[in-house]
């Protein structure tokens, strides 16, 4: 979830993080969930201050 804008979120796989929380995403994906329009981003670097929830979505 992005704590500025609720309607929206970034998935993807961790393949990297460090002290502060800061992400590297592989095959990420901006999800808007009113429309369920999903918009590929790649691999992205998402700041630790903007994450509010990271979950699980497939079961290991």
């Amino acid at each position: 979830w992005l704590t500025e804008n609720i309607t929206t979120r970034i998935e993807g796989h961790i393949i990297g993080f460090d002290e502060y929380m800061n992400l590297v995403l592989d095959d990420a994906h901006e999800v808007h969930l009113k429309t369920q329009v999903r918009k590929p981003v790649g691999r992205i670097l998402l700041k630790g201050e903007n994450i509010t929830l990271i979950m699980s979505t497939q079961d290991p």
